[in-house]
């Protein structure tokens, strides 16, 4: 159980504002970056019982890039410490804002929370879904089109 745990919350000895810095270019895109569907796990910090669920994450570069894959690795840095949704949400928003200094970050969370399906109000099948936005992505139409992106198919 201890190393189960121990992994469980590696997060805590990873430094996202480093991740992402590994992997920094200076590149004149200007336009919307969107990684979408990435893998959360994490624990609830009130009940130590897991949720999960997908994460999906854009940026307007403002004269740097990231390596595609330090996104994913920025999620799994911060889900993977004790948590709650809400606060996993503001977190990964923050320090891409900060690290990158993007026109903008959008972060869309969607998970099942155990603790709401194995006990409490015990339901299985409902998704709480958290966002988070700066810059850019105050404006609608950006906004808009970030949701469009997320939720199409390319099926």
């Amino acid at each position: 159980m201890a190393k189960s745990l121990q992994f469980l919350t590696h997060g805590y000895d990873l430094k996202p504002e480093e991740i992402l810095r590994s992997a920094m270019f200076k590149e004149e895109y200007s336009q919307m970056v969107v990684v979408k569907d990435i893998e959360v796990y994490s624990m609830c910090e009130h009940h130590l019982l897991p949720f999960f669920g997908k994460a999906h994450i854009a940026y307007i570069p403002n004269g740097h890039i990231v390596g595609l894959s330090k996104i994913p690795r920025v999620v799994e840095a911060y889900s993977r410490r004790l948590q709650v949704q809400e606060r996993l949400t503001n977190e990964i928003r923050d320090c891409i804002q900060k690290t990158l200094a993007p026109l903008g970050v959008a972060v869309v969370i969607e998970c099942k929370h155990l603790c709401m399906s194995m006990r409490g109000i015990q339901k299985q099948n409902s998704v709480t879904t958290t966002s988070a936005f700066t810059g850019a992505f105050a404006n609608e139409r950006t906004r808009s089109e970030f949701l469009t992106l997320i939720t199409a198919s390319l099926d």
